[in-house]
């Protein structure tokens, strides 16, 4: 994948620096079958995310990473390479969340972020909103996940 084409690093990107009809595409994070286990054992126990013997009798004939986990690595990529490090005010929330493939150990995943559009606040104007869709894409660049998100982001001339 290509790395983040904003003008901007992270640590000064503000709401001005996230253009609509904008595509970033960036990261690489392996997915570690020790991860998988661990995580499922204590969050997602189900057989094909805890048991590498039992989830090959499965329909998914072996294990696979829960979808909150594959989301967990998604918000690692997000956070280290599309939100701002110093402008960011959180997120009301996401939409449409869908899991589409199964993530297995030692697959890498990547982000592709389009942003669908960028909002000045009316009765905030020292900040945006910024509504985007993501895609985790793995080696294959198939597309393992999806969801649109809305994020808030101080302006770089605060009002």
């Amino acid at each position: 994948m290509t790395h983040s084409t904003f003008a901007a690093s992270p640590e000064h990107r503000y709401f001005e620096d996230y253009v609509a009809g904008a595509v970033h595409e960036f990261g690489v994070i392996t997915v570690e079958e020790a991860e998988i286990i661990a995580f499922a054992k204590r969050y997602d126990p189900q057989i094909f995310h805890t048991d590498p013997e039992a989830a090959k009798k499965t329909i998914y004939g072996g294990l696979i990473a829960s979808g909150w986990l594959t989301s967990g690595l998604m918000m690692r990529l997000y956070s280290d390479h599309y939100l701002s490090h110093v402008a960011s005010l959180g997120s009301p929330g996401v939409d449409e969340l869908r899991w589409l493939k199964p993530v297995r150990p030692g697959d890498t995943l990547s982000l592709r972020v389009t942003i669908l559009e960028t909002n000045r606040s009316r009765s905030k104007p020292d900040r945006g909103i910024v509504r985007s869709f993501i895609e985790v894409l793995n080696q294959n660049a198939e597309i393992v996940m999806s969801m649109k998100a809305v994020n808030f982001f101080l302006c770089r001339d605060g009002q």
